[in-house]
């Protein structure tokens, strides 16, 4: 008899909890994860992964619906976290190389100042913020400039991705009209 009333006494308090639950709304801009090499968590547990993960990116995808994206929504020449909300984080499982930079595993928030032809990418050692608005420039480990490409077919919703290229892989970044690649070379 004991243990039954302890049991219900239980079941009240629990239900009492779950009804109290808030429910979060969905995001507008949907966090997303990309990895290198491409899909390795999937490829781990089917046993097809050829080697180790090497990086593992996290960010927000927001779209441009009827929007300007570069030059307006988001202003050139000035800081941008690189997608929405919690600013972009890029985790490198081994030591790399970014342009004349040379940065130890561990991960990096992704900041970008955009141009209409360039754009520098920003390395910096501060991680768990929200937009830029913590930017502190102390902090970078690495600036690289790179130029922008124009391209035709429009991308709808901001997208990362890690491709292999012959001695590590590029970070490309689409959105709208344009694309940026930046080259990591792994150590």
């Amino acid at each position: 008899m004991k243990h039954l009333l302890t049991a219900m006494c239980f079941l009240c308090a629990s239900a009492a909890g779950f009804a109290q639950a808030k429910v979060i709304p969905l995001d507008k801009s949907p966090l997303d994860v990309c990895y290198f090499p491409e899909n390795f968590p999937m490829l781990k547990i089917q046993g097809k992964a050829a080697g180790p993960l090497l990086a593992r990116l996290i960010y927000s995808r927001p779209s441009k619906g009827d929007r300007v994206v570069f030059g307006e929504l988001i202003a050139y020449g000035k800081l941008w976290r690189l997608g929405a909300n919690e600013a972009t984080e890029i985790e490198f499982f081994q030591n790399v190389k970014i342009g004349s930079y040379k940065l130890k595993k561990g991960r990096y928030t992704v900041y970008t100042i955009p141009e209409a032809n360039k754009w520098t990418v920003i390395f910096n050692k501060e991680n768990d913020t929200w937009g830029s608005f913590g930017y502190d420039p102390k902090k970078d480990v690495a600036k690289i400039t790179v130029p922008v490409q124009t391209i035709t077919d429009s991308v709808e919703i901001f997208t990362i991705s890690l491709d292999k290229i012959s001695s590590g892989f590029n970070m490309n970044i689409s959105w709208d009209n344009t694309k940026v690649n930046l080259p990591i070379y792994l150590q």
